[in-house]
């Protein structure tokens, strides 16, 4: 089943939604700090697990103590779809839990 992109008008009314989270070159994004660096490779790990749940995957980067993320949808031209708001969703939840802000 394809997966349609979401209008700018939806992708503004999710980020309201979303603390941290922008829309940045076509894709959502967001960066955390943590308190140490296995902190942020925990956090890394636990996002992972949700990534392969959700069977989306977004480009993960991993710094000494911060975490970011960049995300769109491959299969519908590289828009943000439902897709994309899911996952910064599940991220959002999981962040506090790893001391994140």
């Amino acid at each position: 089943m394809p997966v349609e992109p979401l209008s700018p008008q939806e992708i503004e009314e999710y980020l309201a939604a979303l603390p941290g989270w922008s829309l940045d070159a076509g894709r959502l994004t967001r960066s955390y700090r943590l308190g140490s660096h296995f902190a942020a490779t925990a956090m890394v790990v636990h996002i992972a697990q949700v990534q392969e749940e959700l069977d989306h995957h977004s480009d993960l980067t991993l710094g000494y103590d911060t975490v970011a993320l960049a995300v769109h949808t491959h299969s519908a031209g590289g828009a943000v779809t439902a897709k994309d708001v899911e996952l910064a969703r599940r991220v959002e939840d999981l962040a506090a839990g790893h001391g994140a802000h």
